[in-house]
């Protein structure tokens, strides 16, 4: 495997988030850490420094610690906010374990996931107040309750605003219970319940360790901006991590997207030059740059003007900015930059974000791994992989096929410490260190990881060909008016799968506007045209049109 990458040296080593927040103070205290809009007046940006986002953690870790509670493991629930990082980097700092809960997740599961997490405190936003009573009721291991946007206290059920004064008043007193509290990194400090598409949850133990080794060589390997717009829900370890701890360590300012429904909009409102995003998002964006090309009449020039620009940039002239400029201006004007994981990305989408401008670098993580395994390069950016290992950890493959495809297997810095209370899990996928992501790949002769897909979901065909339903869908989904896909085996009767079959679900909207009269026979043509390039015994052979959406994890992944 290759690693003669160059890495950025100009990365501080730190042994704790407590060191690295109070480094971002020392070196950026006045820098705006966070923006964010207003709750009444949305067109209002509340900006905060390092120096005041530490400052409110130490507030409210001093009432945490004021209640016994600074060493205990403590939950939250709720939509992106201030608050909610404010939560979790206090923790983060105390000897304590943070705890995310899956916002999208029924009553009876939060239930399930704060029993089994041991948790003794619980913050949550107003969405879950509805809740709480029967929440206390079944989890007699809660203390406290700590509601964001309460405004009065009752019993222990406890607001936000009121419990951090307290913190204040005793931290202006000169009390230092929790700002010097020091931990031991080795220990458990963050806990995640994975939300996969079979099974039951598993909580993930992650150490301080874990996440201060995937900032600092993640920055090594990592190029990224001076401002970004966090999107992804906070209790995912990518954004929690990659999107919040590395930002911090890089003194970059983080501003908060209020809603899904608003990430354009608050594009253009903060204006960052780098996002992190999972391929769903980029497929999203993807797809609506070409369709208001279309709607507009402009998607012909598009297409000759991309291959004119890369002509240009040949001979050292880069227009992108002023050739592009209205996509550009869509996504605020300054963006340059999409760090994308969680899964590998169609490279056609890769290849025409960076022809207009916007670098998309794709990589690799597992919540397993704290979560970042791989990842492109500005220098080395290759959409076919997911880029280079990070320098402190190393892979091997097992039960490689006939591909030369294998089980992907970790070590290093970056593995959890195995699953809390679930001994005979961990052991099946953690053994003498090495870690067992159940995801098929291989290396290519640049050292770049190459992702295939998921060992359950491979397709044994009778002729006893390996067959990724990933790979193949990732073609599919690049005829537009296919808004999502799985590729399954249809068998034959004795059982064996034979041939492939496309289970596909259309955007109705979008096939009204083509004017496709028989959507069947065209959807066939299509897959076939898709596909053309792809082996004989890959290609789709029956099609299924469904009338409803796939069901999905609340990871908005494909339940199989």
């Amino acid at each position: 495997m290759n690693k003669n990458y160059a890495l950025n040296s100009n990365v501080t080593k730190v042994s704790s988030i407590k060191e690295m927040l109070d480094l971002a103070v020392k070196e950026a205290g006045d820098k705006n850490a966070f923006e964010y809009r207003d709750e009444v007046n949305h067109n209002k940006i509340i900006e905060v420094t390092y120096k005041e986002f530490v400052r409110d953690t130490d507030e409210l870790g001093t009432a945490l610690a004021s209640l016994g509670m600074a060493d205990k493991h403590i939950a939250m629930i709720g939509e992106n906010s201030y608050k909610w990082l404010t939560v979790y980097l206090t923790v983060l700092k105390s000897t304590g374990v943070f705890v995310p809960i899956d916002r999208e997740l029924p009553c009876k599961d939060i239930i399930n996931v704060l029993k089994h997490s041991d948790s003794e405190v619980l913050f949550y936003s107003e969405k879950y107040e509805k809740w709480i009573q029967e929440i206390k009721a079944n989890v007699p291991n809660i203390k406290f309750f700590i509601g964001l946007n309460r405004h009065e206290n009752d019993g222990n059920i406890l607001s936000y605003d009121m419990f951090k004064q307290t913190g204040k008043s005793v931290l202006e007193q000169g009390s230092k219970i929790y700002t010097d509290l020091k931990d031991d990194e080795n220990k458990l400090k963050l806990l995640v319940y994975t939300s996969g598409t079979t099974g039951a949850p598993k909580g993930v133990m992650l150490t301080e360790h874990n996440l201060i080794s995937v900032v600092y060589y993640g920055l090594q390997v990592a190029d990224i901006g001076k401002k970004c717009l966090s999107v992804l829900p906070y209790h995912h370890t990518y954004e929690a991590v990659a999107g919040i701890l590395v930002e911090l360590h890089k003194h970059s300012t983080i501003c908060i997207n209020d809603s899904l429904k608003n990430v354009l909009k608050n594009l253009q409102l903060f204006k960052p030059d780098f996002i992190y995003l999972v391929p769903a998002f980029t497929e999203v964006f993807y797809k609506n740059i070409w369709n208001n090309a279309q709607k507009t009449g402009k998607d012909k020039m598009l297409k000759k003007m991309i291959p004119i620009s890369n002509g240009l940039r040949a001979t050292g002239i880069d227009l992108r900015a002023k050739l592009f400029k209205s996509i550009h201006e869509a996504f605020g004007g300054n963006l340059k930059e999409i760090i994308c994981g969680g899964a590998p990305i169609r490279p056609e989408i890769g290849k025409f974000f960076n022809d207009i401008g916007i670098t998309l670098l794709n990589g690799y993580g597992i919540t397993e791994c704290s979560p970042l395994v791989s990842v492109n390069r500005l220098k080395f950016n290759d959409s076919n992989t997911v880029g280079v290992v990070l320098p402190c950890c190393e892979i091997k493959f097992e039960n490689i096929n006939s591909d030369g495809d294998g089980e992907i297997c970790v070590k290093g810095d970056i593995v959890m410490k195995g699953y809390y209370k679930d001994e005979e899990r961990t052991n099946k996928v953690l053994k003498n260190g090495w870690f067992n992501t159940e995801d098929y790949g291989s290396i290519n002769k640049k050292g770049q990881l190459i992702i295939n897909g998921r060992k359950k979901n491979i397709i044994v065909l009778d002729n006893g060909k390996n067959v990724y339903p990933e790979e193949i869908e990732n073609y599919i989904l690049g005829i537009d008016y296919v808004e999502e896909v799985v590729v399954k085996g249809i068998k034959n009767n004795i059982g064996q799968e034979v041939s492939l079959c496309a289970e596909v679900f259309l955007n109705d909207e979008k096939v009204k506007e083509l004017k496709i009269q028989d959507i069947n026979e065209k959807l066939k043509e299509d897959i076939a045209e898709v596909c053309k390039e792809l082996p004989t015994y890959k290609r789709i052979t029956d099609i299924e049109i469904r009338k409803e959406e796939f069901e999905k994890t609340t990871t908005k992944k494909i339940k199989r």
